[in-house]
């Protein structure tokens, strides 16, 4: 089936690379601290990480749809790995990067438009929705393996830093995606096995899940108990609460630093 697809629509976006130079480049930057402030390297590099795993994410829903019937995924562009191509670019890009300025929340949202018509089983239906949070669990292991196979020595701090937050914007995204609510790809996952009514009632709430979620957590007691347990598992992985905390203190530069992790880097 992918051999029907032009050389255009299976060709890597030159938005996609630019992204990905912008991120090596400040990468580069933070490891060996070349801007006088390298809170703004941080930013530009987490950002930036974080942008190219979001194309990944829809990426791998557009693939997976490609493999399970539905071609028209090619013409739309979303095999490009450009963003811009996105059906919905502000859920996509524009509120998952507002939602890590404000609160450090990793939240991919809907982009992607499949042809569901095109595909038969419900297995595939199911596959297609986890592609998404799957790709951010990958991208969660990859952070995190420097940390947990104590490949660390020598790192720069705010290069250390840098990706333990990183790390907790993929796990709170692998996280909060594949939670079964109406808009996200774990509604997306279990919505295939419904039946047809069950479906049609939920249907309606499906645009205001993700706003719903966030909303949710911004209740104090919400937040609190969720970043505890976020915390608890990248602590399972090599990566202590203070390494995230001073990468997201790094990351918010425009907000004053906390003494301590300038004392500490």
């Amino acid at each position: 089936m992918p051999l029907a697809l032009s050389r255009a629509e299976r060709r890597i976006s030159p938005v996609f690379l630019g992204i990905v130079a912008v991120t090596a480049v400040t990468g580069w930057a933070t490891w060996t601290r070349f801007a006088e402030q390298p809170g703004i390297a941080v930013f530009l590099f987490v950002t930036g990480a974080w942008i190219v795993s979001l194309c990944l994410h829809e990426y791998a829903h557009a693939r997976t749809a490609l493999h399970s019937g539905d071609i028209s995924v090619g013409a739309k562009g979303y095999l490009t790995l450009n963003p811009l191509k996105y059906t919905h670019a502000l859920l996509s890009i524009v509120l998952p990067v507002v939602f890590v300025i404000l609160g450090g929340i990793g939240l991919p949202g809907g982009a992607v438009f499949i042809e569901r018509g095109r595909i038969r089983g419900r297995w595939r239906h199911s596959l297609i929705s986890a592609a998404g949070p799957l790709t951010n669990v990958l991208f969660a292991i990859v952070c995190t393996a420097p940390f947990w196979l104590d490949a660390l020595s020598g790192v720069p701090a705010d290069f250390r830093y840098a990706l333990a937050f990183l790390a907790l914007l993929q796990v709170t995204a692998a996280i909060l995606n594949f939670l079964p609510v109406p808009g996200l790809d774990g509604y997306g996952v279990i919505e295939p096995w419904l039946s047809h009514s069950v479906r049609r009632q939920v249907e309606p709430f499906a645009p205001f899940g993700l706003l719903f979620v966030f909303a949710l957590l911004w209740v104090p007691s919400i937040n609190g108990a969720f970043f505890d347990a976020i915390d608890a598992l990248l602590r399972g992985l090599g990566i202590s609460e203070i390494e995230s905390y001073c990468g997201r203190d790094l990351y918010q530069f425009w907000r004053e630093s906390d003494p301590y992790c300038g004392l500490i880097r």
